[in-house]
């Protein structure tokens, strides 16, 4: 027979527990070992990070046809001034939470009212519907198409044609189960008369909320008559639905309240312990990565111990309207909220109304006339974007983030060792410290690090940099020179191509012709230029002979001058064309002149992103060769990550450990330069099929992480001034990054994608940016070699 100690031991190994397992915790004794077992399974699938939706309620109707005893929402139709909201009234609650930063809009209503009140069935006629589930669709429509609220529903009951009807208006749904026992629906119980409240029929609802792939929130209300026995029953049937179907985006344990005015208004409320051991029991039962959500309003007080049992989630918290469930228990004021969770050791982010699994492949689960909202609202965790800044704009920083800097400085010790981080996380910053390669889990898990964690992770980053190359910031002075941007490729981010797809994008199209890139080589030799950098779009007339004489005119203007040119895909066309092989053609453009290769039309290196983003274009596999055989002709290269737009932090993983793999065998990339997306003109952001780039955070993490996993076979990574703006490549310099790239005369890509950060950044002023971290600074050449100067050089901008 199992124990509940050999069922903690199996949960606590990753093994899912089986009925007998499971229902052996009934008989837990002593909290303390499950509670500990549960936090570790909580951390372990969700961090350090507890998440909530800021919400706005709309109550639209509280008549039902349900009879709860212990329910005070539900009212007579005598006891209401209307039957049901009227669509201004909802208007008018969901604009003042759309001016108060509410991204959800939360609708509660009783369940199916016209089927016990005539007050019902003549109010929906004077509103001009059939019935209440048709009139919630046509609201939540219009609260989504007049203030961009995301809608969440709770309608109850609901037949397969119902849940395909609401679908199409709302990012997720929920139905509480309440309880698996029939018999406390029958008389004397707490769901007698009302007939929604039957676990089977709820169950059904569920099932067919699965196959339809909605994401629905679910629940248990814990002491309201069950046993302990009974809510393990209930969440193996919950369990068993998810693990059909994968919809369940989360779990509400909910703890009765005894309200005056009904029925059990003396019955007993669960202490809190008990509350805490069905916590922790769920965290056990359904594993690490399940959503479990306590309301935070009705345990005031307690909410260290709802989070050490295991809750990852506070559910909505409105800074409007109050709870109509539970008035008498009004939300914590978002500030206090926050402050209880730091007090648990984690960091309250905000979420969506739609659960961040489900939000990060919402194409799958969301219907098409709301994929773009929940796109351009979400980042690449699925979680509400968490600050308002936009790579390439001009944004201030998040007023935060300077601190996640200095919170990390002011915790000193060996990498990793911190007390109090996250097992994960301590174990891969104590391997990135020693040089070693990083699981891919592991690296991945990086990317979700919050508070301690992040502070923590940030400062290896920046120790790892001085190890590596030490406090000095370097850049090179060099000229953009975008020989054309007519390009027959469709890549959905590129806003600097033209072609037919792009006519109403920024700026003609144009093709520069070898005299004029001699002349801008003149040109840049003369304002100090030691490089320039060559790329444009694959025009239908150019050859491999083409690419050869751009650098013959370049060599010829200027032979001093560093020729860095051609991506992946350039070098790619150009071999073909000719009919030669990859290593050959690389061969007689070294010989031309070329130094080294821009590690561009890398993107995201993982074909599930590319076949989105850039199907027409190089494969991973295709990319690596260039690189591997360019390194192999003598020829170094830097490497990019372009992020920000469909990719998950799984992707970014597997760019980084490719890039590490290649460097490990050629040693041939200078540099790594993460890239954030510039959204704004591109063309897959504009047609819905992105998010709006990074969020400041998760910029900032990838120049950390880089660093991390590259360690200690890439020395430089490179901040872009042009994507982070000056106040973020400052610290970016502070998080991993050492080098400032390029002065960039003509500077034009980002530009095409809306960005507005300039075109060029003097030296002068690449000083100032580095001496305002506390950094010396030094010219360099492409290959990082010191250039010898009296003095800073004035760059002027020229033209193009």
């Amino acid at each position: 027979m199992s124990t509940a100690q050999d069922a903690m031991t199996k949960a606590r190994a990753g093994v899912r527990l089986g009925e007998a397992q499971a229902l052996s915790l009934a008989d837990t004794g002593d909290l303390r070992p499950l509670l500990t077992a549960a936090e570790e399974l909580t951390l372990e699938g969700h961090g350090r990070t507890v998440s909530y939706s800021r919400k706005v309620f709309i109550p639209l109707t509280q008549l039902c046809r349900d009879v709860c005893h212990y329910c005070t929402f539900a009212k007579a139709p005598r006891s209401l001034r209307a039957a049901y909201l009227t669509p201004d009234e909802v208007l008018e609650i969901a604009r003042a939470g759309a001016a108060a930063g509410c991204k959800e809009a939360l609708f509660t209503l009783g369940d199916k009212p016209e089927l016990r009140y005539s007050a019902a069935r003549r109010a929906l006629a004077e509103l001009g519907y059939g019935s209440t589930l048709e009139y919630v669709a046509a609201v939540a429509r219009r609260v989504f198409e007049e203030t961009g609220l995301l809608p969440h529903l709770n309608p109850g009951v609901m037949t397969r044609e119902d849940l395909a009807r609401l679908r199409t208006v709302s990012v997720s749904m929920g139905l509480m189960l309440e309880t698996g026992a029939e018999r406390l629906s029958q008389r004397g119980g707490p769901h007698w008369g009302s007939p929604d409240k039957l676990p089977a029929r709820r169950l059904e609802t569920l099932e067919w909320a699965g196959e339809q792939r909605i994401p629905f929130t679910t629940g248990l209300l814990i002491g309201i008559g069950e046993t302990r026995r009974e809510r393990i029953e209930a969440l193996l049937a919950l369990r068993a639905l998810h693990e059909r179907h994968g919809h369940l985006q989360e779990i509400i344990l909910q703890n009765f309240r005894a309200k005056p005015g009904t029925r059990m208004s003396t019955a007993p409320e669960p202490p809190l312990e008990e509350h805490l051991w069905t916590i922790a029991v769920a965290r056990l039962v359904m594993g690490p990565r399940f959503s479990i959500q306590a309301p935070p309003n009705l345990q005031p007080g307690a909410l260290v111990p709802l989070v050490r049992a295991g809750v990852n989630d506070w559910g909505g918290v409105s800074p409007v309207t109050p709870d109509h469930v539970n008035p008498e228990a009004p939300w914590p004021h978002l500030a206090a909220l926050a402050a209880e969770t730091q007090a648990a050791d984690r960091e309250l982010v905000e979420r969506l109304g739609i659960a961040p699994p489900y939000a990060r492949s919402a194409g799958d689960w969301v219907d098409a006339s709301l994929l773009t909202a929940v796109r351009r609202a979400a980042d690449s965790r699925g979680l509400a974007r968490s600050d308002p800044w936009h790579a390439g704009m001009g944004h201030a920083v998040p007023a935060a983030a300077p601190e996640w800097i200095r919170a990390g400085v002011a915790a000193p010790g060996a990498p990793g060792c911190r007390s109090g981080l996250s097992r994960g996380i301590a174990r891969a910053l104590a391997r990135a410290a020693r040089g070693a390669a990083l699981e891919e889990s592991d690296v991945e898990g990086l990317f979700y690090a919050a508070g301690r964690d992040l502070h923590e992770l940030l400062r290896v980053a920046d120790l790892l940099r001085e190890d590596a190359v030490g406090d000095e910031v370097s850049y090179v002075v060099n000229r953009n020179i975008n020989y054309t941007n007519i390009c027959t490729y469709r890549c959905g981010f590129c806003a600097f191509s033209k072609g037919r797809s792009s006519r109403d994008l920024r700026g003609p199209a144009y093709r520069i012709d070898p005299d004029e890139i001699a002349q801008r080589t003149l040109e840049a030799h003369a304002a100090g230029a030691t490089e320039v950098c060559l790329q444009g779009g694959i025009h239908p007339s150019y050859t491999g002979d083409t690419y050869l004489g751009i650098v013959a005119a370049v060599k010829a203007a200027v032979p001093g001058m560093h020729v860095h040119a051609f991506s992946p895909l350039e070098i790619t066309h150009g071999a073909r064309t000719l009919g030669l092989s990859l290593h050959d053609y690389l061969r007689r453009l070294q010989q031309a002149g070329l130094a080294t290769l821009p590690g561009t039309a890398a993107e995201i290196l993982d074909d599930e992103v590319r076949v989105l983003i850039c199907p027409d274009k190089l494969r991973t596999a295709e990319w690596a060769e260039v690189m591997r055989t360019a390194h192999a002709v003598g020829l170094r290269s830097t490497a990019t990550m372009m992020f920000g737009h469909v990719e998950e932090p799984r992707h970014w993983a597997r760019h980084l450990l490719l890039i590490r793999s290649i460097q490990e065998r050629s040693g041939g990339f200078t540099e790594f330069v993460p890239l954030p997306f510039v959204h704004m003109e591109a063309p897959m952001w504009r047609k819905g099929l992105a998010r709006s780039g990074a969020s400041f955070r998760e910029a900032l993490l990838v120049h950390a992480v880089a660093r991390l996993v590259l360690h200690p076979l890439v020395p430089n990574v490179q901040t872009s001034w042009v994507k982070m703006g000056p106040e973020g490549a400052a610290l970016a310099l502070q998080a991993g990054a050492n080098d400032l790239g390029g002065t960039l005369m003509n500077e034009s890509i980002t530009r095409a994608a809306g960005g507005i950060n300039g075109q060029i950044l003097d030296a002068e002023h690449i000083e100032v940016l580095a001496q305002s971290v506390g950094r010396p600074v030094f010219q360099r050449t492409t290959l990082y070699q010191r250039v010898r100067t009296s003095a800073a050089v004035p760059l002027i901008a020229i033209a193009q």
